[in-house]
């Protein structure tokens, strides 16, 4: 990468550009521009935003930007292919931990789990039972024949006149 950042300024400077109009020019930070020609790509959040910066700087001093960025890939692929998969996993591990700590609880977006309450359940099932146990004593009750007293049981009812 270094020698990709000297060959950037090399092209700048014999072209007559300072680094300020190069910046003012691509609408960028001037600091932005200066890291990529120092090669310090650690000031880059984005690997995919740097390059497509290098891609745009390339083309503003008028190189082929498909040969640069080419050029930037192999830097890349040389950089990565030395991290361990240890190093990878732990960055992982790091990043996920970062992310859970970073979570921000309010009453208005914390997430509550229902809790079924059992009692109201069983005391709704009780009660129930007992309303139909109830009706049903009621309705036997109403329809059950009145208790005829004992003068009456042999007259019948179309012989009783007045």
């Amino acid at each position: 990468m270094k020698e990709l950042g000297e060959y950037l300024q090399d092209v700048r400077r014999n072209n007559g550009v300072s680094l300020e109009e190069a910046a003012s020019d691509l609408k960028v930070d001037e600091l932005l521009l200066e890291n990529i020609e120092s090669a310090n790509i650690r000031a880059f959040k984005d690997i995919y935003s740097l390059k497509d910066l290098i891609k745009e700087y390339a083309k503003y001093l008028g190189l082929d930007p498909l040969k640069v960025q080419e050029e930037f890939n192999d830097f890349l692929f040389e950089h990565t292919s030395k991290i361990s998969l240890d190093d990878i996993m732990a960055a992982k591990k790091k990043k996920e931990l970062e992310e859970n700590t970073k979570k921000i609880q309010s009453p208005y977006t914390k997430e509550y789990k229902r809790k079924i309450k059992k009692w109201p359940i069983i005391l709704f099932g009780i009660s129930f039972v007992l309303a139909i146990i109830i009706s049903v004593v009621v309705i036997k009750a109403i329809n059950r024949e009145p208790a005829i007293s004992s003068e009456l049981k042999g007259v019948k009812w179309y012989e009783y006149t007045y």
